[in-house]
């Protein structure tokens, strides 16, 4: 059954505007697709621009960069010198002259970039005598500066490691020399006899090894830790001989800005531990004095055994002793060598600790 006309032209009106809302909405899928694609493109460019650059800086400071850089000028500069030679574009007896001069230069460049590596030694080297206050100077932004910068920071995260447990240190030695002065004075109360002198004995080691704890921690503080005043080592030296010590001094030699607490107190060390260990029958110990160019040089020498050869590296160590001298009877904790060597850093000086025929000699210079 056929339609009348006017529903035929409706439904043809209707078809009409399916498809146009048909094609409108493939057109926007399309416009949207595009959209996306140019996008994604713009985005994926960016990232390429992005890595480019970043790889570009990381090349510019790039010590590999650079020296690749120079070996490249190097071998183009060689290569038109040698064809301009060989082409007799100029003069070929200019040509060894011009190779030695870009050979220089690009010795001279590659010395210039490689320096910090010397500057990275000598820090190493600072570090390892323990002067964590050096810092390595950071010249490129490169591998080279990246380790000066690790090396910086390994010497501040030291430092602060050894400031914490020298705070420790100093508060732990503080708050026993309370206690341990109360029990002294319990053990005074205790009625004579070999306990009670046995028990004051070993108050006073402890007593001796709290002092000499705090007394290394202050000199840990270097040269900052004295108080100088004009001293006359010679007669400093007098004031300290004991019975079994020959002096040797020089006369006529001037004052010098020494703390003499500290210096007392490393005279004291040297002759006890000298006594300790020599044999009275080779000799005395002797304790001298003389002058050394600008300074003055102050030495204790014992005739004992000595120090084992091995031992001698370790010697002014904290607790450290050489066999031959451990003793828990006569010996001490091995803190004694250990100032003498702190209060000679302390004055600018170094101690020095060696064996003699026969016996055994510690010395230091003083300006």
């Amino acid at each position: 059954m056929k339609g009348s006309p006017c529903r035929l032209h409706g439904d043809r009106e209707t078809r009409r505007r399916a498809l146009r809302r048909l094609a409108v909405q493939q057109h926007a899928l399309h416009a949207r697709s595009r959209g996306r694609d140019w996008h994604w493109h713009w985005r994926a460019r960016h990232r390429w621009h992005q890595r480019w650059h970043r790889h570009h800086a990381q090349f510019k400071h790039s010590l590999g960069a650079r020296l690749i850089a120079i070996f490249l000028v190097l071998a183009l500069l060689s290569s038109l010198i040698l064809v301009g030679a060989l082409t007799a574009r100029f003069d070929p007896l200019w040509a060894a002259p011009a190779l030695l001069l870009v050979t220089a230069l690009a010795y001279g460049g590659i010395r210039h970039m490689v320096r910090p590596l010397r500057e990275l030694a000598a820090g190493a080297e600072a570090f390892g005598r323990g002067d964590l206050q050096h810092r390595v100077p950071i010249r490129h932004r490169d591998e080279i500066g990246d380790l000066a910068h690790r090396f910086n920071q390994m010497a501040a995260d030291i430092q602060a490691m050894l400031d914490g447990k020298r705070a420790l240190l100093l508060a732990i030695s503080h708050e026993l020399r309370s206690p341990l002065t109360r029990a002294r004075l319990h053990a005074e109360l205790v009625g004579e006899g070999a306990s009670r002198d046995a028990l004051l004995h070993e108050l006073g080691q402890m007593r001796d090894l709290i002092s000499a704890l705090l007394e290394s921690e202050r000199l840990g503080d270097g040269h900052r830790a004295l108080q100088r005043e004009d001293c006359d080592l010679a007669a400093l030296l007098r004031e300290q001989a004991l019975p079994g010590v020959m002096l040797d001094l020089e006369s006529g030699l001037p004052p010098l800005p020494l703390d003499r607490l500290r210096m007392q107190l490393l005279l004291r060390n040297l002759l006890h531990n000298a006594l300790r260990h020599n044999d009275a029958a080779r000799g005395p110990v002797v304790l001298g004095v003389c002058r050394d160019g600008a300074g003055q040089r102050l030495w204790v020498r014992d005739h004992g055994p000595g120090v084992p050869a091995e031992a001698l590296v370790s010697l002014g160590q904290p607790f450290f002793r050489p066999d031959a001298a451990r003793s828990r009877n006569d010996g001490g904790v091995g803190l004694g060598l250990c100032l003498c060597r702190l209060v000679a850093e302390a004055h600018g000086s170094r101690l020095e600790l060696r064996n003699v025929e026969p016996g055994f000699e510690a010395a230091l210079t003083l300006a």
